[in-house]
């Protein structure tokens, strides 16, 4: 299975209205990335043991890690989880600033250090979350 296929079996796998919430959320997110490079992770590490959510992720960026080592990952991520959708947006320094900056405007949603969480999509205010992404997409771009 290729990576649109993954992601199309995971977004038609949750149950609704999360499944139509995430079809449209991952609709806006291509919209606001277009030609992003599409990623999806299975939760599993290399020993086939679930660790965390599946995940699909948007955009590139390479993380370098205190002992110099360095991973490419995606930039903008979403993933269902037991009571929503959480959006992570990786990579910013400030862990203060997501919350600071979108967090009274953005709706019912709890915002952390890089991750934005509601319950349905009609919570949120997409022109912030949209400013958001757009902020973490410049905050990690490669010069």
């Amino acid at each position: 299975m290729d990576v649109q296929e993954q992601i199309t079996a995971y977004i038609t796998s949750q149950p609704e209205p999360k499944r139509s919430d995430m079809q449209e959320l991952h609709r806006f997110i291509l919209q606001v990335l277009p030609g992003c490079k599409l990623w999806f992770l299975d939760g599993k590490n290399s020993e086939n043991k679930i660790v965390s959510n599946p995940n699909i992720g948007y955009g590139f960026y390479t993380i370098k890690y205190a002992d110099g080592k360095t991973r490419e990952f995606y930039q903008i991520g979403i993933s269902a989880n037991t009571t929503g959708i959480s959006v992570y947006i990786l990579g910013i320094a400030d862990k203060k600033y997501l919350a600071q900056t979108y967090g009274k405007e953005i709706g019912k949603a709890s915002v952390t250090g890089y991750c934005i969480k509601f319950n349905n999509l009609k919570d949120i205010n997409l022109n912030v979350l949209e400013a958001a992404i757009r902020y973490g997409v410049e905050a990690t771009s490669e010069n």
